[in-house]
């Protein structure tokens, strides 16, 4: 479907990609990742054909629709469910000329193609996505100039599923989602029937959607099969191989380069020394692993104190007096407490943070604090209040009036700013390092309790787990409202759920979480269709009758996935059993010891297909249970 071949592009003097080929076949889950900056997003344009390459092609199939969420949220008063039924272009124009048309040929043309396209089906599968996406019905019928601009580019994020194109191009697709959104998306991608590639940092998405990897490594594009996790090994394998090898290389060319030394100038031995001087220089070096900067954190401990370290009592807070978000709060934080916030955006995650942050007051109640607590609050929207034409030591010296600088430069230091880059302007700055300044400035006072509100946005893989070992290594209590579940399952070891105004301890991890949701997403469509069934009159029996035939019609793709992927897996069981009783034969290890070693590697390719085959049917029968 996409082909890749021989690309090279330059921003002024700097080489993003050097004549790096790469293809990606039909309805393959592929996972784009690299280090900040290395020219994914930039590849992305160039797919989409906003920017050309200097040498080599793009080559896409002819015919191919190409989607991408939109970079502006959409606006306007049109409702959500309106903006995304408009996103299917041919629907929309399908439906525009069948108010119009007069020729009886035209109607039919019309309504043969509407019915191509499930068009009955479209207004329910444009509900269930927004609904995953985190708008109830009510919301689903508001317009969108109602809603910020996070939970608009959900919307944008709904439009493009919706469509959906042949090719699917997504960069951070969870940056704009709460957890419980971030879950859902996981199960509708691992079920996408086209083709996608999904640019992220979001370890857990990419482990269990993505069938391949693409790493964009040293300018070129290199593949792997399987998650993140899976390639992580590959990878690592290879460099242990590569080193190996090239250990072996150097003392093999100090031998040779020994050899000629010694007997360049012996007549008997010339020819011989002469030989080996062109054996090498045809000796191809072997590169060592390039020497990646690792992105480090390090939260300075804090000085003990005696627990609780926050206390709150029958506490209510909120934004407008007389309503509260949340009421009645009764909780208690100690030093040593590792905590992860549940719950959808809007159910009062943030609202906590900024209240233990004394960014808000609480209504009524008592919150009780040690005297000599000190409180390090991050959150997104800080980056704002970063004054771009100032450095990271502009910055840390401010906060720090009476330090030395060498202390202030060695706080900036724990964070990734030594030498020049601590004096770097804040407008040239990338996201994840302007990330890293807030992380540092938060923890100038050491303090006793870090409350973390989505601090993951801008930081690539290696740092999100840099952050990780900084967390688990620091002495102080940690607060985390977060959807990436990789950093929630490694950093907290209590979770507490915000909703309904409360806030309680959540009895399980974040499987039994994900569990949870999937039920209550399955009762919620079980009831609305008993109360439907309930209210609907015996004259509207056949719209109920269109109503089930929507939902097969809808599911009919995911019903013919499974019936494919048992038919595949049995396959490749046949082929199994063929080969391991040729392999039980004893006649088998007494002919060619070339044959016998590739049955075994067949069998070995076999049976790693039967597993990769195995996770794809689990994957779609699991998204079909949670269709029906």
């Amino acid at each position: 479907m996409l082909h890749i071949n021989d690309l090279t592009y330059r921003i002024g003097p700097r080489l993003l990609f050097d004549q790096t080929t790469v293809a990606i076949a039909s309805g393959h889950r592929v996972g784009l990742v690299g280090r900040n900056g290395s020219g994914k997003t930039t590849l992305f344009r160039m797919i989409l054909g906003e920017i050309s390459g200097d040498v080599g092609a793009i080559q896409i199939r002819k015919g191919m629709r190409v989607g991408t969420v939109a970079q502006e949220a959409p606006s306007g008063s049109d409702s959500l469910i309106t903006t995304v039924l408009a996103a299917d272009q041919e629907l929309s124009e399908l439906n525009a000329r069948a108010e119009t048309a007069t020729e009886p040929q035209e109607i039919a043309e019309i309504h043969t193609r509407l019915a191509d396209i499930d068009a009955q089906t479209a207004p329910a599968r444009a509900a269930r996505i927004l609904a995953g996406l985190g708008f109830d019905d009510a919301a689903q019928n508001r317009g969108c100039t109602e809603f910020s601009g996070g939970w608009r580019m959900r919307v944008a994020l709904a439009s493009t599923l919706f469509a959906r194109p042949d090719l699917l191009l997504l960069d951070e697709p969870t940056n704009h989602l709460d957890l419980e959104a971030a879950l859902w998306l996981e199960g509708y991608l691992a079920a996408w029937q086209g083709t996608v590639v999904i640019i992220s940092h979001d370890r857990t998405l990419l482990n269990k959607v993505v069938t391949q990897i693409i790493h964009l490594d040293e300018c070129k594009l290199v593949r792997y099969t399987g998650g993140y996790d899976q390639f992580e090994n590959a990878r690592r394998e290879k460099q242990n191989l590569d080193a190996k090898l090239r250990t072996k290389q150097i003392a093999e060319r100090q031998k040779i380069e020994a050899f000629v030394d010694r007997f360049r100038y012996k007549a008997s031995k010339a020819r011989q020394a002469q030989s080996r001087v062109k054996m090498l220089e045809r000796m191809e070096p072997i590169a060592s692993a390039a020497t990646e900067q690792t992105v480090t954190f390090d939260f300075p401990n804090p000085p003990p104190l005696p627990p609780p370290l926050i206390t709150l009592e029958e506490l209510d807070v909120g934004y407008e007096a007389g309503n509260p978000i949340l009421r009645q709060l009764d909780l208690r934080i100690d030093m040593d407490d590792r905590i992860g916030l549940l719950g959808a955006n809007g159910n009062g995650k943030s609202t906590l943070v900024k209240l233990l942050a004394d960014r808000l007051q609480p209504m009524a109640g008592k919150i009780h604090k040690s005297s000599k607590l000190r409180i390090g609050y991050f959150a997104q929207h800080q980056t704002d209040e970063l004054v771009i034409d100032q450095t990271p030591y502009d910055h840390a010296a401010r906060a720090m009036p009476l330090a030395p600088m060498a202390k202030v430069r060695s706080h900036l230091g724990r964070f990734g700013f030594s030498g020049d880059k601590a004096n770097t302007v804040c407008e040239n700055l990338s996201g994840g390092e302007k990330a890293r300044l807030l992380f540092a400035l938060m923890s100038l006072e050491s303090p006793h309790v870090l409350l973390l509100d989505e601090p993951t946005n801008h930081l690539d893989v290696d740092a999100r787990e840099a952050l990780v070992q900084a967390l688990n290594t620091y002495d102080g209590a940690v607060i985390l409202v977060s959807h990436d579940a990789h950093l929630l399952e490694l950093s907290c070891d209590r979770l507490w759920q915000v909703g309904d105004g409360k806030v309680q301890p959540f009895d399980g991890d974040l499987s039994d979480y994900r569990k949870m949701l999937v039920e209550q997403r399955r009762d919620e469509r079980r009831a609305q269709k008993g109360l439907q069934s309930a209210e609907a009159p015996k004259s509207n029996r056949k719209l109920q009758r269109q109503e089930r035939a929507a939902l097969r019609a809808e599911t009919a793709e995911l019903r013919k996935s499974v019936k494919t992927a048992e038919k595949q897996l049995e396959k490749l069981v046949i082929k199994r059993d063929q080969i391991e009783k040729t392999l039980s034969d004893p006649e088998i290890y007494n002919g060619s010891t070339a044959k016998l070693m590739e049955l075994q590697v067949k069998l070995g390719d076999i049976k790693n297909q039967m597993a990769t085959a195995e996770e794809r049917w689990l994957e779609i029968s699991d998204a079909l249970e949670k269709a029906i």
